[in-house]
């Protein structure tokens, strides 16, 4: 073989020291920044915590107390069955870094689930002070049943402050809560014509979400035909009454993520609930009795019970009305008779008729 023949040159190996790495080479303030906007605008649990596991640098940083606080409230929503030490850490760290939706979905699954009422109050209230509606609006609804407590400890007109600044807020919940409360003088004097006028605005306030709504897809309004008999059932589809005396329907809201993991958590673990205590009926609520007959059943059938009138004026008009049934009396799980908390019938007992 000639001597002159080329040979093919070698590949000169590449020190690790002389590879530049550009990620690293990242300040920490920009990560953070990017960081900040993912927690943000993250659609579910999984969004952020795929970044997390990454690489150690990003779950470090991940971590930092500046973007737990700007995490979504779809970053907490967790389910049930998943629960567990170290998803009730990740929430804790959140609230500990300020995050007021935090505050609140653990607040309210320490009060509800866990059964740990301080601490579960206590989160919420934190919440409140920063404004948060669906906080207030919460600890409107403890205060109105005496949650956690016994009857002796509801405070009515604290119930009805909470609500009214929930109220200002804009919560459509809050709103309907408080036009009920002053239609029927409940916890606050009796002025029928306000109480009409925010249970409109809150009627408002619900078209003008579902308007704000651009990526649903089906029809944001039906309309029904009258219902010759209340016994029968007229199959619209799912929706939330909105103006239903004009039988005009739109879909439903978006449920909050602490709404739904306590109606999951209840149906999950059917036995966490003592002996005699029930949901409130309206779907997507979740909220549980904390005593026996803490809840206002329905005046006429005494089959459903609800936390709240604002829970009772969307569950009657959406689907109670259809299949509320007259009956004699009460009877309680033991077969004996009951009747509400303040007396036969219930002086908080839900008069649907007049809803």
């Amino acid at each position: 073989m000639s001597s002159d023949m080329p040979f093919p040159s070698k590949r000169q190996k590449t020190s690790p020291e002389k590879t530049s790495d550009f990620f690293e080479s990242l300040p920490d303030d920009l990560l953070l920044s990017i960081l900040c906007k993912l927690s943000a605008t993250a659609s579910s649990p999984s969004d952020f915590v795929n970044v997390l596991v990454t690489c150690k640098r990003l779950n470090s940083l991940g971590l930092h107390s500046l973007v737990l606080s700007k995490a979504s409230h779809k970053t907490f929503l967790v389910k049930p069955q998943n629960w567990c030490d170290s998803v009730h850490r990740f929430l804790k760290h959140c609230a500990d870094a300020g995050n007021i939706e935090a505050c609140y979905t653990l607040g309210m699954i320490r009060f509800y689930c866990l059964q740990n009422r301080g601490s579960g109050a206590s989160l919420m209230a934190k919440a409140a002070m920063n404004s948060h509606a669906p906080a207030l609006y919460s600890l409107a609804v403890i205060q109105f049943n005496g949650s956690g407590g016994t009857k002796n400890d509801k405070d009515l007109r604290a119930g009805v402050a909470l609500c009214a600044r929930a109220a200002f807020l804009g919560h459509i919940d809050a709103l309907r809560e408080l036009g009920h409360c002053l239609q029927d003088g409940y916890g606050v004097k009796q002025n029928v014509a306000e109480g009409r006028r925010f249970l409109l605005q809150a009627n408002a306030r619900e078209l003008a979400a579902v308007l704000s709504a651009a990526s649903n897809k089906r029809p944001w309004v039906t309309w029904n035909l009258p219902v010759p008999h209340p016994r029968l059932r007229l199959g619209t589809g799912s929706g939330c009454p909105l103006l239903s005396d004009y039988g005009c329907n739109v879909p439903a809201s978006e449920t909050h993520p602490a709404s739904k993991f306590l109606s999951e958590w209840f149906v999950i673990r059917s036995g966490s609930l003592g002996p005699g205590m029930r949901l409130c009926s309206h779907t997507g609520c979740g909220r549980p009795e904390t005593r026996r007959h803490e809840f206002r059943r329905c005046s006429v059938c005494g089959v459903v019970n609800y936390c709240s009138r604002a829970c009772q004026a969307l569950d009657w008009k959406f689907r109670h009305k259809a299949e509320c049934a007259p009956v004699e009396r009460w009877l309680n799980d033991d077969g004996e008779e009951v009747a509400g908390e303040d007396g036969v019938g219930g002086g908080d007992a839900v008069m649907m008729a007049n809803s």
